[in-house]
């Protein structure tokens, strides 16, 4: 596969509004979604991840999830990349999301190992084989936090063999697998968690799957280049001014945080559907309290 998934590439978070009759009374709000989508590509970002983890894909119903993607596909318009989340239990669930992927026009997809299975590196090898089927390109997802399956650099250069696979988007937090990646397999290495972006990027991560750029989309870009280009002073003095509001994009409550960032910066956060409750009060606060800091360093 040629085909690239390096750049911001934005998990976009999912608005709903209130409706008794849908799912815990919140209806996906697809007019609010599609106009997120293109502020995102409109400010610089180079594609969007519909139904990742910030997107709450386990919360929607099958014709929700399907949908996302297609309003996804039709905001951004051939403007950037699309990249769907076909997380599933099971090979042949997250195949039947790719496949759907596919049709409705996405550029990539990104994938979990088995969500809710600990499964053996031959069983993990046979999930991403029978997901590369549908055809596109595919980055693959390490987050053993979740899934409790890590994707060590071993077991990574074996996934690389599959053709449709060309990145590893990179979770666990340990810095210093993308060199151990890259000795061993020829494959994309992308910061997969905002609060080591820095130092993934500084030893040549190419991409940067990202959370909090649905609260600041230029300025995050502005970062992302600076560090591909190699003015490391420059980004690093922008980075420790949003640093510690980035730390929330690995902590449980990463959806409640990013949401409420995005309503305190101007934008439109809202709700999450169950399982994910309101923030308690201390966390609240600090999130507030980081968000308007970040603002302020930013020039937001």
């Amino acid at each position: 596969m040629t085909t690239d998934l390096r750049g911001v590439i934005v998990a976009t978070a999912l608005p709903y509004r209130e409706d008794p009759s849908a799912p815990a009374g919140l209806a996906v709000d697809y007019d609010r979604y599609a106009e997120h989508c293109d502020w995102l590509i409109s400010n610089g970002c180079h594609g969007v991840g519909p139904n990742g983890s910030l997107g709450e894909y386990s919360s929607l119903t099958d014709e929700e999830r399907r949908r996302v993607v297609q309003v996804a596909v039709e905001a951004v318009g051939g403007r950037g990349l699309v990249v769907a989340g076909v997380h599933g239990p099971g090979w042949h669930q997250a195949r039947r999301w790719a496949e759907l992927a596919a049709e409705d026009g996405a550029n990539g997809v990104l994938a979990l190992p088995p969500t809710m299975y600990r499964a053996s590196d031959s069983q993990v090898v046979e999930h991403y084989t029978r997901i590369a089927e549908a055809g596109l390109p595919m980055m693959i997802y390490n987050n053993p936090y979740d899934t409790k399956v890590d994707l060590v650099p071993s077991l990574v250069a074996e996934i690389a063999r599959i053709p449709q696979v060309v990145a590893v988007k990179e979770f666990s937090g340990d810095v210093r697998r993308l060199f151990e990646i890259r000795e061993k397999c020829d494959i994309d290495v992308i910061a997969g968690a905002d609060d080591v972006l820095f130092e993934l990027m500084a030893d040549g991560a190419v991409g940067w799957f990202a959370g909090f750029p649905n609260v600041f989309p230029a300025e995050s870009v502005r970062i992302y280049d600076l560090m591909l280009a190699g003015q490391v002073t420059e980004a690093r003095a922008l980075y420790e001014k949003v640093v510690a509001l980035f730390r929330w994009d690995s902590r449980t409550e990463f959806v409640q945080a990013i949401k409420l960032s995005m309503d305190l910066a101007g934008r439109y956060g809202g709700p999450c559907r169950p399982p994910r409750g309101p923030l308690t009060p201390s966390h609240r606060a600090q999130i507030e309290a980081e968000t308007k800091q970040a603002i302020a360093g930013l020039g937001a």
